[in-house]
C-alpha cells in the first residue's frame, strides 16, 4: 500500500514538472503561413509584453526592424518567401517567435481599377441629380449603383459630389499596398488649366481647379465595410494657417414656399436658394442659375437637413475680371483631387505615407482598402456656381494592365 502511495506521488509530480515547461497560454501566432499578394496579414501576440520588436530577415540575411507594435500587419505586392522575428522584450517571460510566410500569384489578377462604390453621399449642388442622373424612385441604394457604374472599371464618367463635404467612398478588388518612396494610386477629375489664366509666369497655377480632400483607411477588422479608423492625406495646404480643420457645415432643403431671389443681368435665377451655417459662425447660400434648373438638393435624401465634417481649404478663386464674369480658380501644389489636369500624373497621384490621423500626427499604413473623396472649399463663384470635386477614374498605381486606357 505504501508503494502504490508513492508511486502515485511520483507520477503527480512529474506531470506538474512537465506542465511546468508547456506555456498554458498559446502564443497566437503560426510559423508557417501562406497568404496571396495585396492581401493583409495581421499578426498578434496573445503574450503581454514590456516591448515588442518585429524584423524582417533581408536579402543579405540581415535582420531590419520594421515594427515596434504589439501587432504587425504583413503585406507584399510581391511573391516570394519572407521570415519575420518577433521579440517579447520581458523581465519574466521574454519570448522569440520566428515566422515563414510564402506570398503567392492571386488565382484571377487584380483590376487596377475601382471594384467598388461604398457610399455615394453629395452636398447640394449644380450638377448633383444629373452626374449621376436622378430619376423618380431612386434611391440612397440605386444612387451608390450608379455612381458605381460611373467610375468603376475603366468607365470614365464624371460624378459630382457637389458643394463642401459631399463625399464618395470607394475600393479596389485587394489591398493597395503602401510602396515606401512611391506615389500609390491615383485619381482622374475635370481640372483645367486656363489659356487666359492672368499669371503669364505660373501658366500651370491657375484655370479651373475644384479641390478634393482624400482620406484613406485599412480594413483592421477585416469585415469589407469601411467602419475602421480614416486618416487624411494631408496634401500642400494641410498646415497652412488659413486652413479650418475639424470644419462643420450644415445645409438646408428650400422651403416649399421658398420665393426666388434672382440677380437681375446674371445668370443667377436664385442667390438664397439652399441655406448653409457652419460651425465657424458663417453662413450662406448655394445659389442656383439657368445653366442647371434641376434640384440641386440631393432628391433621394428624406432629411431636411444633411452635415459635413473635414477639413476645409481656403477658397483658391479669383474674379480677375473684378465685374463677376471671368473667374480663374488656381491649383494647390499637391495633395487633392480634381486639382491639376489628368495628364500631370505625378500631380493627381496620391502616398499613403501622406496619411495623417484627427489631430495631424502622423501614421504608417502598410496598406488602404477603402478611398474616400470629399470637396475641399466652401466658395461660390458667381455664375460658375459652387466649387464642387469631380471623378472619375481611380487606379492603383502597382499593379499593371498592359490594356490600360491612356489618360483622357
Amino acid at each position: 500500500m505504501k508503494k502504490n502511495i508513492l508511486f502515485i506521488l511520483f507520477i503527480f509530480i512529474s506531470m506538474l514538472s512537465c506542465q511546468q515547461d508547456i506555456p498554458m497560454v498559446s502564443l497566437g501566432i503560426d510559423n508557417v503561413y501562406a497568404i496571396e499578394r495585396m492581401k493583409a496579414l495581421i499578426l498578434h501576440p496573445e503574450f503581454p509584453g514590456e516591448r515588442y520588436e518585429w524584423s524582417m530577415i533581408d536579402s543579405q540575411g540581415n535582420d531590419s526592424l520594421v515594427s515596434t507594435d504589439r501587432d504587425y500587419i504583413f503585406l507584399s505586392a510581391t511573391t516570394g518567401q519572407f521570415q519575420i522575428k518577433l521579440h517579447i522584450a520581458d523581465s519574466q517571460n521574454p519570448v522569440d517567435h520566428e515566422i515563414n510566410i510564402t506570398v503567392w500569384e492571386e488565382s484571377v489578377a487584380y483590376s487596377r481599377y475601382i471594384s467598388k462604390v461604398y457610399e455615394y453621399c453629395p452636398a447640394p449642388g449644380q450638377f448633383v441629380n444629373e452626374l449621376p442622373l436622378y430619376q423618380d424612385g431612386d434611391t440612397e441604394e440605386t444612387m451608390r449603383q450608379k455612381a458605381e457604374e460611373s467610375i468603376s472599371g475603366k468607365n470614365d464618367v464624371l460624378v459630382s459630389l457637389g458643394g463642401y463635404g459631399g463625399y464618395i467612398t470607394f475600393g479596389f478588388d485587394h489591398t493597395v499596398v503602401n510602396i515606401p518612396g512611391e506615389k500609390d494610386f491615383k485619381i482622374l477629375g475635370n481640372a483645367f488649366y486656363a489659356a487666359a489664366n492672368p499669371n503669364p509666369d505660373a501658366p500651370e497655377s491657375g484655370g479651373s481647379s475644384e479641390p478634393g480632400i482624400v482620406m484613406v483607411s485599412f480594413d483592421r477588422n477585416g469585415n469589407g465595410v469601411p467602419d475602421d479608423e480614416w486618416y487624411e492625406l494631408a496634401g500642400s495646404e494641410y498646415n497652412k494657417p488659413e486652413t479650418k480643420h475639424h470644419y462643420t457645415i450644415t445645409y438646408s432643403r428650400p422651403a416649399a414656399d421658398h420665393i426666388a431671389t434672382p440677380d437681375k443681368g446674371t445668370p443667377i435665377t436664385d442667390s438664397t436658394y439652399i441655406p448653409w451655417t457652419a460651425n465657424d459662425g458663417t453662413s450662406g447660400y448655394i445659389a442656383k442659375n439657368s445653366y442647371h434648373r434641376q434640384d440641386y438638393y440631393p432628391k433621394w435624401i428624406q432629411q431636411d437637413q444633411i452635415s459635413f465634417t473635414g477639413t476645409k481649404l481656403a477658397d483658391n478663386a479669383v474674379d480677375e475680371s473684378g465685374k463677376g464674369t471671368y473667374y480663374v480658380l488656381y491649383t494647390y501644389d499637391w495633395g487633392y483631387v480634381d486639382n491639376h489636369p489628368n495628364e500631370k500624373t505625378d500631380k493627381i497621384s496620391f502616398d499613403i505615407d501622406w496619411a495623417v490621423d484627427s489631430d495631424g500626427n502622423k501614421v504608417h499604413l502598410p496598406g488602404i482598402d477603402f478611398i474616400r473623396v470629399y470637396t475641399g472649399v466652401n466658395q461660390q463663384c458667381g455664375w460658375l456656381g459652387e466649387t464642387s470635386t469631380e471623378l472619375s477614374r481611380a487606379e492603383d498605381l502597382h499593379v499593371d494592365d498592359s490594356s490600360a486606357l491612356p489618360n483622357p
